[in-house]
């Protein structure tokens, strides 16, 4: 396992955040789609969801996503390559703008390298905040 930290600050209020994360229809993302939701209990959902890989190759992943807002959530996945890391991502409002911070434990793949992990994780992180930001931008 390897300890993975990295924050920003989105240029939005947390109530415009969590509006957006809970509309499917906006929150999309080019690198990561929930495919099928297999249960719902409570604030978590566990899911199917197809993430691609920097090589263009696509995974089909079991995921769990437990939601608290308005604090942050928890991300695990429960199948493929990556199976038992884990993450949380947690929200600081700053006015009209909100910190977030994700910071976990991931699974080093047979065949990687912790650097490599770390690279993996810290771009698609960056990928997939910089398509948020954009589309919160733009969300009302």
């Amino acid at each position: 396992m390897v300890h993975i930290r990295d924050d920003g600050v989105f240029d939005a209020p947390i109530d415009r955040i969590w509006k957006y994360m809970n509309d499917p229809n906006a929150h999309q993302h080019g690198s990561f789609q929930v495919t099928k939701v297999l249960e719902q209990k409570g604030n978590a959902m566990t899911a199917e969801a197809r993430l691609k890989n920097a090589d263009g190759t696509v995974n089909t992943e079991k995921i769990r996503m437990t939601m608290n807002p308005p604090k942050g959530y928890d991300f695990e996945y429960l199948s493929g390559a990556m199976k038992g890391t884990k993450h949380t991502h947690t929200y600081t409002p700053q006015g009209d703008k909100t910190k977030v911070v994700v910071e976990g434990e991931y699974v080093v793949p047979k065949g990687m390298t912790e650097n490599a992990v770390k690279k993996m994780a810290l771009d698609y992180f960056a990928v997939v905040f910089a398509e948020d930001n954009a589309a919160l931008r733009k969300y009302k």
